[in-house]
């Protein structure tokens, strides 16, 4: 399984998850991936990936298809390999989609998860819930509803991160439109020993676009979401919270892309110390594009965006950052005629400068929905890839890549 571009080589080397990825180049930056398929432990219809990173390795969850419902999985790599296997939660009455996408957060033996539940008869009247894990996943205490409102409207969509023993939530609400006002909000809550109060973040904000959120500092959080003005502008939007304090929601660059419906292409965050990658699709002017921006200064400001694509991309976004101030962005772009398959997911490697390496195919992937959002997370010297293979199948996929350059 190593689909590279023509100009990049392979690296073949048996890197720890520990090593330390090579220093940045004074001149042009490279990216090579030797890549090894880690088989996910799947023998059913499957999707939905999900990864997180832990000290050693990471945990992956995903969502199999029961007989008259589903069912949300557990792994943890053990080895180099994709080891024991548990079930978070098996019910009838799950809500599957392919972009708005279960989660899991890591905090030592701690594991929180959520899912999506349906609290209604319509399409879409399903909300957020809720467990947690004092044993490293292999039991879970009974499940919460994550907001208070639970009218049967769309709650979904959220991101989770551990601060200590504790659980930040941000989840896209729907309740207003229930009351007849089409206008999401973006909410949030701490989740400890109960629920903290909820808190608005954004009154409008796009329907269906995936969230991310990231600590940066000790304790404060930087959060990323898919905005919408009153004339149907949807760019990229962060609100930090500092010093306990939430700050107004800002752009992260002017693309202007004005379109009256969900692109359902949500961004992604990766943080290393006050450094903050943000990486995202938009389509603004009819010129579909991936960009990323980096911030210096933990998310209160961006700098120019840097264009990665190769023409025609999907999006789909995912971004690690690497130890020297470079990023590694993931994307969907579909193929050209030639080459023998519709869509791949796509790696480069980009410095705040805006020096970047050749594009590199880690894996040929569908242009459709059911392919999903690939997942990419970083251990050490490696990107550890989840995603969701539709032929012959429909069933999650996974990869370890060692990073050189």
């Amino acid at each position: 399984m190593r689909y590279l571009l023509p100009a990049l080589a392979l690296v073949l080397a048996g890197c720890q998850g520990g090593d330390l990825i090579p220093s940045l180049p004074e001149g042009d930056i490279t990216l090579r991936l030797d890549v090894h398929e880690m088989v996910v432990p799947t023998d059913t219809v499957s999707g939905e990936p999900f990864l997180v990173a832990t000290p050693d390795g990471a945990m992956l969850s995903w969502m199999e298809r029961t007989r008259g419902g589903a069912a949300m999985k557990l792994a943890r790599m053990d080895g180099g390999a994709w080891g024991r296997i548990g079930t978070i939660v098996e019910d009838d009455s799950l809500f599957v989609n392919w972009a708005d996408v279960p989660s899991i957060a890591v905090s030592g033996e701690r594991v929180w998860a959520h899912w999506l539940q349906y609290n209604g008869t319509g399409r879409y009247a399903y909300g957020v819930r809720a467990a947690q894990s004092d044993d490293g996943g292999e039991s879970w205490s009974d499940a919460v509803w994550l907001h208070d409102d639970n009218s049967p409207a769309e709650h979904g969509f959220a991101s989770l991160v551990p601060i200590g023993d504790e659980l930040q939530a941000v989840w896209l609400d729907g309740r207003n439109w229930a009351d007849g006002v089409h206008e999401m909000t973006v909410r949030t809550r701490r989740m400890a020993v109960g629920l903290g109060p909820e808190r608005e973040l954004d009154a409008r904000t796009c329907e269906c676009c995936p969230t991310d959120m990231a600590v940066v500092g000790d304790d404060d959080l930087i959060v990323a979401y898919r905005d919408r003005s009153p004339e149907e502008v949807r760019d990229i939007y962060v609100t930090r919270r500092v010093n306990r304090a939430w700050q107004e929601p800002k752009p992260v660059a002017a693309d202007g892309w004005n379109i009256a419906a969900c692109p359902v292409n949500g961004p992604a965050l990766s943080v290393r110390s006050d450094s903050v990658a943000l990486a995202w699709f938009t389509a603004a002017n009819d010129d579909p594009a991936v960009k990323v921006a980096f911030s210096d200064d933990q998310g209160a400001s961006f700098g120019v965006p840097v264009r990665l694509d190769v023409g025609n991309p999907i999006g789909r976004v995912d971004v690690e950052m690497l130890d020297d101030g470079t990023a590694i962005v993931s994307w969907i772009e579909a193929s050209s005629a030639d080459a023998g398959f519709d869509a791949g997911i796509m790696a480069r490697r980009v410095a705040p400068d805006g020096r970047m390496s050749d594009p590199v195919t880690v894996e040929p992937t569908s242009s459709t929905r059911a392919s999903g959002y690939p997942r990419m997370v970083r251990w050490g010297n490696n990107l550890i890839f989840a995603w969701t293979a539709t032929e012959p199948d429909r069933r999650v996929k996974g990869a370890r890549a060692v990073i050189g350059v």
